[in-house]
């Protein structure tokens, strides 16, 4: 393979903010090497494609993206990753003009493979290095993207999940919970703030298990103190977080932290009990309730996120008015609402009393305005309020507006000059708008 004098490479990104982490570290690393990231413009000499699965929809969706690719770019060599290469590797190696699939156990060699080991002009290809993720005991991280686009990087801390709940791929897909030394976390967030950065968000596949696997063991409470003791960042924020792994010294620490973000994201999936046994999650809908309210007790101004699976095998009409009543009751901010979608592989694949897609379309809608009402209460508590605002920059289709985000997860718009780009700043909130956007003065 013959590089133009600058080789340029695409990355198309499907599924959740570790992926998203991943893909934003392979690109600076080959932009530090002298590459240049297009959009998929022009000729492209790479373009890698990080799949998700967790669905059937999104393994259809990232096959979509593989074969777009193919067309759109049909001089560029075509590297397959993320979970969908993982788990459906011999059907991703059946689509003619794809170069390489690469499982998540070599995911983070990506960069170098590119750079030491050019992929095939003709066959034999595609390249497949995909070994069993199930006896992956090593955390393996790309070196942290410190010049993104992103004021607000992710670090991926964790990877991995040992749940397997009954729905979900991701275990088969990315392996057993592993961790980042807590030494590492603090030598990256270190870099990340040399770096000109304000906040960092700390990711993970399942991120309250943190530290379980390692020896000496520990978890994410200590690393909390640890970093909270250090202040080694103005902010610090977590990514979603399961309700059993949510502790009342986690929810004590960020009531007491003025590093950590007034902010929680709490997967419930479902509000009813049978509902989710079924789903092995390991709590009632009572728990979760007690969580929430416990969090709202200790940091009234926190922004709590949930995520709702609907149309669940067995989903009664009552089982759904049970989540619904759950979450009307909560002072819960905004929801996540995903339509279940049965994903070979998986336990509830099988199950039998599957949901007309009607119906599961119906009670989707119902619980996303829901959300939208929720949002708007939350949101309109802060009028005439000042508030801390990271500036995140120019929102996508605005030449006039500047876009931010608060400590608690309120996006804020508001007038400046592109100089205050990644800076943080005092903000009056003026006003909220019927589409719950938020604007504010400086």
């Amino acid at each position: 393979m013959i590089f133009d004098i600058m080789p340029k490479f695409a990355i198309t990104t499907l599924g959740c903010k570790v992926n998203q982490f991943e893909s934003e570290a392979i690109a600076q690393y080959l932009k530090a090497s002298g590459w240049t990231m297009v959009r998929n413009e022009g000729e492209l000499n790479v373009h890698i494609i990080n799949t998700c699965t967790v669905t059937q929809k999104a393994s259809t969706q990232s096959r979509q993206a593989i074969r777009k690719a193919i067309r759109s770019h049909p001089l560029a060599r075509i590297i397959v990753t993320g979970c969908d290469a993982q788990t459906e590797t011999e059907e991703i190696q059946k689509i003619n003009g794809v170069h390489a699939v690469i499982g998540h156990g070599d995911k983070h060699k990506i960069p170098e493979m590119i750079l030491s080991s050019p992929l095939p002009e003709r066959p034999p290809y595609p390249v497949t290095i995909c070994r069993d993720i199930q006896h992956e005991d090593q955390f393996r991280q790309i070196p942290v993207p410190l010049n993104g686009s992103r004021t607000r990087p992710f670090l991926k801390i964790q990877d991995g999940c040992d749940a397997f709940c009954t729905y979900c791929i991701v275990p088969y897909a990315r392996g057993p919970s592993r961790s980042m030394p807590p030494k590492s976390v603090l030598e990256n967030i270190r870099q990340i703030e040399s770096a000109g950065f304000h906040e960092v968000v700390l990711s993970g596949i399942n991120l309250g298990s943190y530290g379980l696997d390692l020896t000496p063991q520990t978890n994410l409470t200590d690393l909390l103190k640890s970093l909270e003791n250090l202040k080694l960042i103005h902010r610090l924020r977590l990514s979603s977080i399961e309700p059993r792994e949510l502790t009342d010294d986690i929810i004590k620490l960020v009531s007491e932290s003025v590093i950590i973000c007034r902010h929680f994201h709490i997967p419930l999936q479902s509000g009813d009990d049978l509902i989710l046994k079924k789903m092995h999650r390991p709590y009632t809908g009572a728990f979760f309730s007690d969580r929430v309210s416990k969090i709202h007790a200790s940091i009234p101004e926190a922004a709590i996120g949930v995520d709702i699976l609907v149309g669940f095998p067995g989903e009664t009409e009552a089982a759904f008015e049970n989540t619904y009543a759950i979450i009307q009751a909560l002072p819960v901010t905004y929801l996540h609402v995903f339509p279940f979608s049965a994903r070979p592989g998986t336990p509830a694949s099988r199950f039998s009393d599957p949901l007309p897609a009607r119906v599961i379309k119906e009670r989707c809608q119902i619980l996303r305005e829901l959300g939208i009402l929720k949002k708007s209460i939350f949101y309109n508590r802060f009028i005439n309020k000042k508030v801390e605002v990271l500036i995140e920059g120019k929102p996508y289709g605005s030449d006039h507006l500047l876009k931010g985000m608060t400590s608690n997860y309120i996006p804020v718009f508001l007038k400046g000059e592109d100089d205050i780009k990644n800076t943080i700043v005092d903000v009056n909130i003026d006003r909220v708008n019927d589409n719950n956007s938020l604007f504010g003065i400086i």
